[in-house]
C-alpha cells in the first residue's frame, strides 16, 4: 500500500492532538438529555455567543445541525431556495424532503458565490393554495462544491433586506464559517446576526473529532432539541466529545490562516506549470483543479496522484477538490505540488 504524504481528501479527517485528547479525557460530564452535562452547555453558549445568538444546541453531524435548522423553519410542502450547489441539496442525500416533507428548488451561481438579486428573484409568498410558498433560504459560507468561496457580507446583507418584509427567515450552513472568518477579519457575530440560525461545524478546520452547534433563538433551540432526540440524536454524557469542540474553538482558530495560505502556494506554484487551477480563485483552504484540459477525468487524476500518496476528491467529472487542514504541513503541501507536476506533464 502506498504511503500517504499528503491526505487531502477533506478536512474532516483532522485527528485530535494531545492536548485535545487530554481536555476530553478530563471534561466534566453529566446526561445530556436531562441537560446535566456542564461540558456540552459551556460549548453551546460560547458558540451561540460568538454567532450573535442566544442559545445553541450541540449534534453529532453538521449534516443533523442543518436539517434541525431546516426542520424548525419550513413545514411540510413548504419550500427553501438555496443555490444548486449547496451542500443541503447535493450531498445530505435529500434529508430534508424525506425526513420534513420540505421541497426545494434552487438557483445557479458561479462557484457558489451569492448575488442576493438571483435568490430573491425566485421567493414566491402570498400565493394561497396554489403555489408552493418560500419559508427558508439558505446560504452556505464558505462554499464547499464552490471551491472554498466566501460570500460577500453585502451580499448576505442584500439577501436579508429583501426577504425580512416578506417574512422569510434564513439559514446559514457555516461548516466552515470558522474559515471565511479568519479569511476576511468579519466577525462571526457579523455573519451570525443576518441569519435565524446557524449551523457550524467542529470537526473539520478546527479539527475536533466529532459535532456540529446548531445556534438560534432560545425558543427555537429549545424546539430544536426536540427534534434532535426524535432523530435519536440525543446524547448522554457527552461532554468528552463537547470538550474537543470548546478545545477547537479556543486554540485552533486562527491557525486556519495556515491551511489557507498552504492552498494558495500549492495553487500558485501547479500554476506555473500547468494551467488547471487559477490561485485568485483560492480564497480559503479549499482548491479546485479543473482536468477538462488534461484529457483526463477527475477519478483519473485523483487515482493517479493518489499512486504517489496524495489523496484527493473527485468532485465531479473534471473537478478535483483539495482541502487543506492542521494535518498537512509545509512539507505535506510540498509533496502534493510535486505529484500533481508529475501526473499533469505526463501524458
Amino acid at each position: 500500500m502506498t504511503e500517504v504524504v499528503a491526505d487531502l481528501l477533506s478536512d474532516t479527517l483532522t485527528r485530535p492532538t494531545a492536548a485535545m485528547r487530554h481536555a476530553m479525557a478530563e471534561a466534566e460530564v453529566g446526561d445530556d438529555v436531562f441537560r446535566e452535562d456542564p461540558t456540552v452547555r459551556a460549548l453551546e453558549e460560547r458558540v451561540a455567543g460568538l454567532l450573535g445568538h442566544e442559545a445553541g444546541l450541540f449534534c453529532p453531524t453538521g449534516s443533523l445541525a442543518n436539517q434541525l435548522g431546516l426542520r424548525l423553519h419550513v413545514r411540510p410542502g413548504g419550500e427553501m431556495l438555496a443555490d444548486s450547489l449547496a451542500h443541503v441539496v447535493r450531498a445530505e442525500l435529500g434529508a430534508a424532503a424525506v425526513f420534513s416533507g420540505i421541497t426545494s428548488r434552487t438557483w445557479s451561481s458561479v462557484a457558489g458565490r451569492l448575488v442576493a438579486a438571483d435568490a430573491l428573484a425566485m421567493v414566491t409568498t402570498g400565493v394561497g393554495p396554489y403555489q408552493v410558498e418560500t419559508q427558508l433560504v439558505v446560504v452556505e459560507n464558505t462554499h464547499n462544491f464552490g471551491g472554498g468561496t466566501i460570500q460577500p457580507l453585502t451580499e448576505i446583507e442584500a439577501l436579508r433586506a429583501g426577504l425580512e418584509p416578506l417574512g422569510v427567515p434564513m439559514h446559514l450552513d457555516g461548516a466552515r464559517l470558522w474559515n471565511a472568518h479568519v479569511a476576511t477579519g468579519v466577525a462571526l457575530a457579523a455573519y451570525g446576526r443576518l441569519f435565524d440560525t446557524v449551523s457550524v461545524c467542529l470537526s473539520k478546520g478546527l479539527g475536533a473529532p466529532v459535532g456540529s452547534v446548531l445556534v438560534g433563538s432560545t425558543d427555537a433551540m429549545a424546539e430544536a432539541r426536540v427534534w434532535r432526540k426524535r432523530y435519536g440524536a440525543g446524547m448522554r454524557q457527552a461532554g468528552v466529545i463537547a470538550a474537543a469542540g470548546l478545545y477547537a474553538v479556543d486554540h485552533h482558530l486562527d491557525r486556519l490562516a495556515e491551511d489557507h495560505a498552504r492552498a494558495r502556494r500549492f495553487a500558485t506554484a501547479l500554476a506555473e506549470s500547468v494551467s488547471v487551477v487559477d490561485p485568485a480563485a483560492v480564497e480559503t483552504n479549499i482548491v479546485m483543479i479543473d482536468t477538462s484540459s488534461t484529457g483526463r477525468s477527475a477519478a483519473e487524476i485523483s487515482a493517479a496522484v493518489g499512486e504517489k500518496g496524495v489523496r484527493a476528491f473527485p468532485a465531479g467529472k473534471d473537478r478535483v477538490r483539495l482541502v487543506w487542514h492542521l494535518d498537512v504541513d509545509d512539507a505535506g503541501t510540498d509533496a502534493a505540488i510535486e505529484a500533481f507536476r508529475e501526473v499533469l506533464l505526463t501524458r
